[in-house]
């Protein structure tokens, strides 16, 4: 495949240096992207970069992943008006092991083939400079000029934010001379990312040209926006994270099933690796039937397979029809603890002591009284009559009595007031 026309018609090149595609035509040829390991793991905001240095290994040439373990401390000030916090070295270290983890499951680290992917840390390099060296070697090089034009610089200088410190107006310098670095050890000739990194990019490639007179290029893809002019990847609970400890399967999955038609296909170009001809039949077979989803369903499955597991995936699609479908007390016993809160976060939760159940209590007793879901007795008679009440997913009638055999698990009951109102009673 050619790697510039797959990225064209998938929406995901934003600029990139005469050259460029030459180059790529001509031989393999390493390229790479950098990531900060601000957090033990990475979000669906990286995987933009992710998918693109996926698609560079998949058209056969090498791609270099670099964990930012030395510009992790410094922070990049594009696109931000505040300085970052900086972290410590052993937290960095920590972050990388959890972040190789995650792209394990997108780009080839361990095939026999001359474009295996590399993993790189740049504390490795750039921690052995002391400072005079830095300023000396490299700083010489670039000038303040060049510098202070970039488009990062003078948005803070202007007066955004609390202005620039040294440190971050240095860290141009020092992602300069990573790809100056994996030039000269790795024969990497490519650096790519998102649009914002066009600045510190180019600054890599006039390094590498006034130091060895030698050819580098660069690739950007457009940062992801919303159609409602959300940013991509936020939600009212914050990051879409791809470990399942922040973000669960099923809310992962949710995210995507819950795209608008309008995202869903511009994402399902970027974040799939199904072929053109395939997206566009099944954008076809969308227009003609929107509200079954199809988009969303098939950018939900294979990014929820490939971010977790064929289990995560069908154990979230059950969880989905429980919730919005017809469900069973038997599907609901076969969600995990984990997943089972994931699925009714934010429902009000009423604990109540296991000893309560030893004997049968009576529906108006328990949603009344014990538990207070409903204000009065006469309003469960009520929505008893209107067939108004489900516990564990079947509904009741004034029958039903509360015991040990309500229990899912045997651990919490799950009760529906009306359409939308969950409620879980929890035993202890």
């Amino acid at each position: 495949m050619n790697f510039v026309d797959e990225l064209r018609w998938r929406g995901m090149i934003h600029d990139m240096t005469p050259g460029t595609e030459e180059q790529l035509n001509k031989e393999m040829t390493s390229g790479y992207v950098g990531i900060d390991p601000t957090a033990d793991s990475l979000h669906i905001g990286h995987l933009v970069s992710v998918m693109i240095l996926n698609h560079f290994q998949r058209c056969g040439h090498r791609p270099i992943v670099i964990l930012g373990g030395a510009t992790g401390m410094i922070g990049d000030p594009s696109g931000k008006s505040q300085e970052r916090n900086l972290l410590t070295e052993e937290t960095l270290r920590h972050n990388q092991q959890a972040i190789q983890k995650q792209l394990k499951k997108f780009l080839d680290f361990d095939s026999t083939e001359k474009n295996r992917a590399l993993l790189l840390n740049n504390y490795d390099w750039l921690s052995k400079f002391s400072f005079l060296d830095f300023i000396r070697d490299i700083g010489k090089h670039l000038t303040v000029n060049y510098m202070m034009a970039k488009d990062s610089v003078k948005k803070r200088i202007a007066g955004e934010g609390d202005g620039m410190s040294f440190t971050e107006f240095s860290y141009q310098l020092a992602q300069g001379y990573d790809f100056f670095h994996l030039h000269e050890h790795f024969q990497c000739k490519l650096q790519m990312g998102g649009s914002d990194q066009w600045g510190n990019i180019t600054t890599g490639i006039e390094l590498i040209r006034r130091k060895t007179g030698q050819e580098a290029f660069a690739l950007t893809c457009p940062l992801i926006t919303k159609a409602d002019g959300g940013k991509f990847g936020k939600t009212e609970s914050g990051n879409v994270w791809l470990d399942p400890e922040k973000t669960s399967p099923y809310a992962f999955y949710q995210f995507w099933l819950n795209c608008s038609d309008e995202d869903s296909k511009k994402y399902i170009r970027i974040f799939s690796l199904l072929s053109k001809a395939k997206i566009e039949t099944l954008e076809k077979e969308h227009d003609n039937a929107p509200h079954l989803r199809i988009l969303q369903k098939k950018l939900a499955k294979e990014l929820t397979i490939r971010t977790h597991s064929l289990e995560d995936y069908e154990a979230a699609v059950n969880a989905s029809e429980i919730l919005f479908g017809k469900g069973t007390a038997q599907q609901l016993s076969k969600l995990s603890e984990k997943m089972f809160f994931s699925v009714f976060e934010g429902v009000p939760q009423i604990k109540i002591e296991k000893t309560l159940l030893e004997k049968p209590i009576a529906v108006e007793d328990f949603l009344a009284e014990m538990t207070e879901i409903f204000p009065s007795k006469s309003e469960v008679r009520r929505m008893l009559k209107d067939n108004a009440i489900s516990v564990n997913k079947s509904k009741i009638d004034d029958t039903y009595t509360f015991s040990h055999e309500s229990l899912i698990n045997q651990k919490y009951i799950l009760i529906q007031k009306g359409k939308k109102n969950y409620y879980i009673v929890i035993v202890v």
